[in-house]
């Protein structure tokens, strides 16, 4: 499905909903709807067939009030500086909200990596991390794997960077190879921190997972993470889709055969036989307990809202749900547990990872994944009770944590001169 929606515009309005809740003085108001930084880059790549491609990328920091800069890099066609601009926006309230020092930033580069080489995509990384060294720094921003990118690419802006400072650093960025410092369970993070928050909500609205239906939207980290760890705690995993569409069993899908043999395949899930085929749009409609939408922005609209069977959604992607299908889901009664607080994971993980890199002392997984856990059951705890306390939906409430305390920082740092 192709995004029509302005996501930055979308961010906004979320803003806004909470600044009415916190009162929020307008000037403030407008400093939080503002990336502090923007800046955009035009850089070449000699392809393997010594033609020379001009690239665009971008890098935003919304907010540094509470911490350094921390947001992942998107390599994806459809990308612009305003979906930036809302991801980095989004990080800055997730963060807030799982209450990790650190404000929020995104990368992004508008690319097809599926029409690049191997030796094309590193020369592309590594030409993009220099264009946006500027804003990069341990202390300063830190980015991440998000759509299109991964620890190898992580490796090779780690690797930039190191060789132009002339020493190695590991802090540079989070979601790096193991031996190159990056943390034990950071692969797995943000669909674990997802299916926490899966538990966490089915206790609240009383459903049993042991009979419970789940459908995922996207088989990538996230997505495929997710539906693993779902598929081995019992929950029967009924849907799932990956770029080139869906598949659909109502006796549940085999997920750890999906992952191993067909997942990133030419063809995709789809060439598993025995279910369904399904379009991504059909399987967010499918009957369902639980949808976690783990695949890209603005998927569940105001055209298709109304046709969600699901009673919980669970967001795994960042802005899955605009602001008018929020309206008509809450009136459904469809409770959302919303982006900031669901797929905060990576960010907590990547948090661990960056602390770890800066004293060079590195935990063991189980650490990792404990200390993860709690933070996600105590997000959950703490905007359960500003929901209970204002009387409103699950987005709202954490908005309201995330931009008061933002706000705060701002406000108690002051303004500068």
């Amino acid at each position: 499905m192709t995004i029509h929606t302005d996501i930055l515009e979308m961010a906004r309005q979320q803003l806004s909903v909470a600044a009415q809740y916190l009162d929020l003085d307008e000037g403030l108001h407008q400093v939080l709807a503002s990336p502090q930084k923007t800046l955009i880059v035009h850089f070449p790549v000699v392809l393997d067939d010594g033609r020379v491609q001009v690239f665009e990328g971008y890098r935003v920091q919304h907010n540094s009030s509470r911490g350094p800069t921390k947001g992942g890099i998107r390599y994806h066609p459809d990308v612009d500086v305003n979906e930036t601009s809302a991801l980095a926006m989004w990080m800055t309230w997730k963060c807030a909200v799982a209450n990790i020092p650190f404000g929020g930033a995104k990368g992004s580069v508008k690319v097809d990596t599926k029409l690049l080489s191997r030796r094309e995509l590193e020369k592309l990384t590594r030409r993009y991390a220099t264009e946006i060294n500027i804003m990069l720094g341990e202390r300063s921003d830190i980015p991440a794997p998000d759509i299109g990118t991964n620890a190898q690419v992580m490796a090779w802006i780690m690797d930039t960077v190191s060789m132009q400072q002339g020493h190695t650093v590991p802090g540079i960025v989070t979601g790096k190879p193991i031996e190159l410092g990056g943390s034990e369970g950071r692969v797995e993070a943000t669909g674990r921190g997802v299916v926490t928050a899966m538990e966490e909500a089915a206790k609240f609205v009383n459903i049993n997972l042991g009979s419970a239906d789940l459908v995922v939207q996207g088989f990538g980290n996230v997505g495929a993470t997710a539906a693993k760890l779902a598929d081995e705690a019992g929950v029967k995993v009924v849907g799932i889709s990956d770029a080139l569409g869906g598949i659909y069993n109502p006796k549940g899908l085999p997920i750890r055969e999906l992952f191993e043999r067909y997942s990133g395949k030419d063809g995709g899930i789809r060439e598993y036989k025995d279910a369904e085929a399904v379009s991504n749009e059909q399987l967010l409609e499918l009957p369902c307990d639980i949808l976690i939408p783990a695949a890209i922005a603005a998927q569940i609209n105001d055209d298709n809202a109304s046709k969600i069977k699901a009673k919980l959604i669970v967001e795994g992607a960042n802005g899955p749900c605009t602001p008018e299908a929020d309206r008509t889901l809450n009136d459904k009664g469809v409770f959302i547990v919303p982006d900031i607080v669901a797929n905060s994971g990576g960010v907590v993980v990547s948090y661990f990872e960056w602390v770890q890199d800066l004293q060079n002392f590195f935990w063991e997984e189980n650490e990792v994944n404990n200390k993860l856990i709690r933070i996600m059951r105590n997000s959950f705890s703490t905007v359960q009770q500003v929901m209970a306390a204002h009387k409103t939906d699950m987005r709202t409430a954490a908005l309201i944590i995330g931009v008061k305390k933002v706000a705060e920082a701002t406000v108690r740092r002051g303004i500068f001169p």
